[in-house]
């Protein structure tokens, strides 16, 4: 009874980090309908660049990250803003076939700059500090602030986007962009900014990325089908969901590790079909409106 307790929250918190990852994916897709075929990648760069801080600084990976999103902000809406605004349109294809570029410039960027050796963020004490819970249970300092921080990111979105002005022309640039465009509303600088505010959000999740595994360039498409995974599980369209389809794939995860430890990642795969193959939309499908 203990294990299997044990393996519950295990998953949860596992499922607060594949939360995090889908989270800035699903803010993409929400707003520009942009399938990112990079994101992983992109958050691996994040936490490179979290690291550089953190060294050339010498600062803790907590306040890195503080210096680091500014700088994320700035290069998600210049790339989106320069790049991929280009590629959005009716047709899926520019979009995919772009990202998918972006994914291999940036795996062969890293190799070049850090090489193939595993890399990790490091912040001391609390990297092994744990609460116990009684009765043989522990959980993690940094698992717990990976959930903790995943349903703050969450909340946040979902204020921006139904409590704020720039929610309102998120909303209305995704329903309709020429509509929006008619009504004052540039969806060009409304795109880059929906994608500035997704590197933040990688930004968060690339900190914890480091901070709970070692990490290298080439670990970003792993990363991509994870919050792929995530966000079609919750349904796409809702931040929520977003969370929910993350704890599902965790506790998945967990759950298979503890029968038998060669099935860990099959059985997030396996969860995906089923949830799937009873509802095909997702878990709570929900366009942003």
């Amino acid at each position: 009874m203990t294990g299997a307790l044990d393996a519950v929250i295990q998953g949860v918190l596992l499922g607060g980090l594949y939360a995090l990852f889908a989270a800035g994916l699903s803010l993409i897709f929400g707003v520009m309908r942009l399938v990112n075929l990079a994101h992983g990648d992109l958050i691996v760069l994040a936490a490179f660049v979290i690291l550089v801080v953190a060294e050339k600084l010498g600062l803790d990976p907590f306040a890195a990250v503080l210096v680091a999103a500014p700088i994320l902000f700035a290069i998600g809406f210049v790339l989106q803003h320069v790049l991929l605004n280009r590629t959005l349109g009716r047709d899926l294809l520019p979009p995919l076939l772009v990202t998918f570029g972006l994914s291999i410039i940036i795996q062969n960027g890293l190799l070049q700059l850090f090489s193939a050796d595993s890399e990790r963020l490091r912040s001391g004490a609390i990297e092994t500090a744990s609460i116990a819970l009684g009765g043989g249970i522990a959980i993690g300092v940094v698992p717990l602030l990976t959930l903790l921080s995943a349903v703050a990111v969450i909340v946040i979105l979902n204020l921006i986007f139904y409590r704020t002005p720039l929610g309102r022309a998120f909303r209305a640039t995704s329903d309709d962009p020429e509509v929006a465009q008619l009504m004052g509303i540039d969806h060009n600088r409304i795109f880059a900014t929906a994608m500035g505010l997704a590197f933040v959000v990688i930004a968060i999740a690339a900190l914890y990325l480091g901070l709970r595994a070692n990490f290298d360039p080439t670990i970003g498409p792993a990363r991509l089908l994870y919050a792929f995974e995530a966000v079609i599980i919750g349904g796409l369209g809702s931040f929520w969901g977003t969370l929910a389809g993350g704890i599902v794939l965790g506790l998945a995860q967990t759950i298979g590790a503890r029968i038998d430890p060669e099935w860990q990642i099959l059985s997030g795969h396996l969860a995906f079909l089923a949830v799937l193959a009873i509802r095909p939309r997702g878990l709570f499908p929900r366009a942003l409106d």
